[in-house]
């Protein structure tokens, strides 16, 4: 009976051993390929169950997502002015063939971003080196990284591999370089400025000048135009009595020596100081006279 059992347990263990050694699970996160004796005999790009030789043959499973290469340090660049920028990026790639990129760099992650920095290495220099500071800050930067992301692309296929994206994170100048054009940022600031202000202040005389000048002009016209209409008033006052002297003269005489009266006695305290036989008090000593 033990011995049956014995048989019976064995036959279980060698049915697990043959079930784990000839199944195998791809999802959709991996690819896979099967080799037997070290040979390449099949590639499993679909999710599923699949079978294999026990011990003949192995698998060997590869990343179906996208993967990033952040770069660990800014590199250096030199621009078409010889400048020098710091460039930070990161690139988005993937397998797309996974036969080739395990005959090109052995399936090995590392040798691939490698392949793909030494790539987008050599276009950037070439494309900085086509370009100004203002270019690869702001100016071109998209057109950069479109046009980095197709040189790589083109020599990623080599191995398997395509590039999705490459993106520029930062472009900066490097310390010293970065004082060096603040100093001169601010000195043309600050010419600017003085210029502004110079333009300014000229500006403002010129104002002030025209405003004083016209004041002048505005002055003098209304003294001219007040002295005209005083003139015009005075010509017809004379004029009204020269009318008024010849109607009657005697009357004219006595209404003005009346206002004179009026004009010099309108207050308590005034005082005139005239002979007795002055003709001013001429009505005064007789009002009945004619």
């Amino acid at each position: 009976m033990k011995n049956i059992t014995s048989i019976l347990m064995g036959i279980v263990v060698v049915g697990i051993f043959l079930a784990t050694s000839t199944i195998y699970i791809v999802d959709e996160r991996q690819q896979a390929i099967r080799f037997q004796f070290g040979e390449v005999v099949d590639v499993k790009t679909e999710p599923g169950l699949y079978f294999k030789l026990p011990i003949a043959q192995n698998i060997r499973y590869f990343e179906n997502r996208i993967l990033t290469m952040d770069a660990e340090e800014p590199e250096r660049f030199i621009t078409s002015e010889k400048k020098n920028v710091l460039v930070d990026l990161f690139v988005k790639w993937r397998i797309v063939d996974v036969r080739q990129y395990f005959i090109s760099v052995r399936g090995d992650e590392s040798l691939a971003q490698i392949r793909l920095a030494q790539t987008i290495n050599a276009s950037m220099r070439d494309e900085f080196g086509n370009r100004t500071v203002h270019d690869v800050v702001s100016g071109e930067r998209d057109v950069i990284m479109e046009v980095m992301r197709q040189k790589a692309d083109v020599d990623a296929r080599a191995i398997g591999v395509e590039v999705i994206d490459v993106r520029l994170k930062r472009v900066d100048l490097p310390q010293e370089v970065s004082e060096s054009v603040y100093r001169r940022m601010e000195a043309e600031r600050k010419r600017v400025a003085n210029e502004l202000r110079s333009t300014g202040a000229a500006e403002s005389e010129k104002i002030r000048a025209d405003a004083d000048r016209q004041r002048e002009v505005i002055l003098a016209e209304a003294y001219r135009d007040a002295q005209k209409t005083m003139g015009e008033g005075d010509k017809e006052a004379a004029a009204i009595y020269a009318s008024a002297f010849k109607e009657d003269p005697e009357f004219y005489s006595f209404w003005r020596s009346m206002d004179a009266y009026k004009n010099s006695f309108k207050h308590k305290n005034d005082m005139l100081v005239l002979e007795p036989s002055s003709d001013f008090f001429k009505y005064l000593k007789n009002p009945t006279a004619n």
